[in-house]
């Protein structure tokens, strides 16, 4: 027979680790089920997911491409808006996803013990679902445009990694809060509405004004979504800061966030 040991928490929070691995498979069961219920009784299924980011760089391309005809260093501006805004999908799916999954799952989170940090990072799982269905077409249309992403496609996973633990992270914090505060619910669309265009996703950072750029450029969102475009579009290097940021923002980001969940669990079954 199987003992489990809870040991008292220590002065820093951390996170369980080994038994959040041990628990794995709860949180595969959670991700095949956000698939399925995701897309049950819709038409067209998952081209819903191909949808949004066809729709956003079509509508990009008129006001910014053909209206204000922003630069984007040489690339077609659909396929420069499209492959933006599979990044940003990917960013704002996994946090819009881990926020309020708490609460969408409360019955569970008050009667059942498990990890319940596996319930948020488990919706991790469908956004990067979404997000190989959409770059399978970004591959297509890579290929109609014929742009040649390079040797830099090589490090497209470690960039998809990075926008996903800032996702998480973030996603973390936001779900432990929502519990307490559902105000939280109703900040974060906007939040990520203001990220959206604060963000370079239908603009490069070329185009930013000289007394802007480094206020834009101080974006870790930026940073991220500039190493996204170098692996598939071609575009030069970001600078080694820029490098290095991006890796201790994100993984200092999902630290953060993991711990501030961790501060939080023990009251979630008393509140939620």
């Amino acid at each position: 027979m199987r003992t489990t040991v809870i040991n008292p928490p220590g002065r820093l929070p951390l996170p369980p680790w080994s038994e959040l691995w041990e628990a794995r498979e709860v949180a595969l069961r959670f991700g095949q089920r956000d698939v399925v219920l995701r897309y049950r009784q819709t038409a067209i299924g998952v081209a819903w997911v191909l949808i949004q980011p066809l729709a956003a760089a079509g509508i990009f391309s008129l006001v910014f491409g053909s209206v204000a005809n922003l630069p984007t260093g040489g690339i077609p501006y659909f396929l420069f808006s499209f492959i933006s805004m599979l990044a940003w999908t990917l960013f704002s799916s996994v946090l819009g996803r881990a926020a309020p999954s708490l609460v969408a799952n409360q019955a569970l989170v008050a009667k059942v013990f498990f990890p319940r940090m596996l319930v948020p990072i488990s919706t991790a799982m469908s956004a990067l679902l979404d997000f190989a269905v959409g770059l399978a077409l970004g591959i297509v249309l890579l290929v109609i445009y014929g742009v040649n992403p390079g040797w830099g496609v090589l490090l497209l996973p470690v960039w998809v990694l990075l926008f996903v633990l800032l996702a998480l992270g973030i996603g973390l914090a936001a779900s432990a809060w929502m519990v307490r505060y559902r105000d939280v619910g109703y900040i974060l669309p906007w939040a990520l509405q203001f990220a959206l265009f604060a963000t370079p996703v239908a603009y490069s950072l070329d185009a930013v004004p000289d007394n802007l750029l480094p206020v834009f450029a101080a974006n870790p969102l930026s940073w991220l979504m500039e190493l996204f475009r170098y692996s598939l579009l071609g575009e030069a290097l970001p600078p080694t800061w820029q490098i290095v940021g991006a890796v201790l923002v994100s993984i200092g980001g999902f630290l953060l966030g993991a711990i501030v969940f961790q501060r939080h669990e023990r009251s979630f079954a008393d509140l939620i």
